[in-house]
């Protein structure tokens, strides 16, 4: 047995050197300081810069102008250059635009006018404007990014109210736009008022599936943006019907009971004072009941939280009286907001972006089977009833808890 070791011993050495020498590194290797790094899209309506139409008056390829893509780059001389010289005006990323039909031929483009290849392998956000999802489905909007490998599937997709490039500009010097709004979504747990976010992959999964759903709305002031409600995708067309404000997209969450932070202000019915309840939990059981031919749907929400305001005087948080009054006057706030976006997504734009088909679809796959071809006109006559429980367990370091 010793002397089988010994021999193996010195072959073993011969293949590891063979195999040292064999190494040569990545073939396809690129230096980082040869790359741009993309890490944010805007889709919005043709809109050739000034620029643009300058370089394009020589010899402009055969195109038709639909679309202007703004690509915002990061390259290490950018980088570099604002580390060493940071200022008012210094500006920490590049973004540069192409007008055209074809989003792969305009970002093959931008190899004619900057020596650095774009990579989309960090691209963190994709935008697109209102008035060009309204106009174009998502599914040729995006289907680049959905067949090229270079995209990440967790790369974001959400809605600009205006111009999606406007969101892709900031006035604050260091601060990256696209960097900007991911940081954005990420604070779900401070608001309802925030949609989760919406992925490349969930956003195919749902057109294949025809399911409307809804998508972020970013509005964008001076080099500043807000979240503020949700555009509605129509399953069917792929294209935006409308929107929902802030209070109906607050409403959708507490459906779904996706909501992980946030608060509800309501109003003493005695004194008109106002009350604020701030979510530490929020739970939603959506119910389907089926009888013959007839669907109808039981919602169920329950959340626990704080009283963390409150303005009514006197208003003894000590006392167990108070306390269930200021319950009921939450839950009357979480009841109006679901009542009212409900009325919005079965009667004005007739799309279920709440979940209702899917709990239909997993409690009941043999009466899904035959209605999910309409679902969406289906839903919007489907009989819905909700019931709302909060239960206020703690008043912050006015008192200790409710007993």
């Amino acid at each position: 047995m010793k002397q089988t070791h010994k021999n193996i011993r010195p072959l073993f050495v011969s293949l590891s050197v063979l195999l040292f020498l064999s190494l040569t590194g990545c073939w396809s290797s690129h230096e980082i300081e040869e790359q741009s790094l993309g890490i944010g899209m805007a889709f919005d309506k043709a809109k050739q810069s000034s620029l643009e139409k300058k370089l394009n008056e020589q010899g402009e390829y055969s195109k038709r102008n639909l679309i202007t893509a703004t690509y915002q780059l990061i390259t290490p001389q950018v980088a570099s250059s604002t580390t060493k010289q940071a200022g008012p005006q210094q500006k920490s990323y590049d973004n540069v635009s192409q007008t055209g039909d074809s989003i792969l031929q305009m970002t093959r483009e931008l190899s004619l006018i900057t020596e650095q290849p774009l990579t989309a392998h960090h691209m963190k956000v994709i935008v697109i404007s209102e008035k060009l999802a309204k106009s174009h489905g998502l599914e040729q909007l995006l289907d680049l990014n959905f067949r090229d490998n270079d995209f990440r599937p967790s790369c974001i997709v959400l809605i600009s109210n205006g111009r999606a490039s406007n969101t892709l500009e900031t006035k604050k010097a260091g601060e990256i736009p696209a960097f900007r709004l991911v940081g954005i979504v990420e604070n779900t747990f401070r608001t309802s008022r925030i949609l989760p976010p919406m992925s490349l992959i969930k956003i195919e999964s749902k057109l294949n599936s025809e399911s409307s759903f809804l998508l972020q709305n970013v509005l964008s002031v001076k080099g500043e943006v807000k979240f503020a409600g949700a555009a509605v995708i129509k399953g069917k067309t792929h294209k935006m019907t409308g929107t929902l404000n802030e209070e109906e997209l607050e409403g959708v969450t507490w459906i779904t009971g996706k909501g992980k932070g946030g608060v509800v202000k309501s109003f003493d019915k005695e004194t008109g004072q106002q009350i604020v309840y701030e979510i530490e939990s929020m739970k939603s059981t959506i119910i389907p009941r089926v009888e013959g031919d007839s669907i109808s749907f039981d919602v169920n929400i329950e959340s626990v939280g704080r009283l963390s305001e409150n303005w009514v005087v006197p208003g003894d948080t000590f006392k167990n009286e108070f306390l269930k009054k200021a319950e009921k006057s939450s839950e009357k706030e979480v009841k109006r907001l679901v009542g009212n976006v409900l009325e919005k997504m079965q009667k004005e734009y007739k799309a279920d972006v709440a979940g209702f088909g899917n709990r239909l679809r997993i409690e009941h796959p043999k009466v899904w089977n035959k209605v999910k071809k309409d679902w969406d006109q289906t839903f919007s006559e489907t009989p819905i009833n909700y019931d709302v429980k909060i239960t206020i367990n703690d008043y912050g370091t006015s008192g200790g808890s409710k007993k």
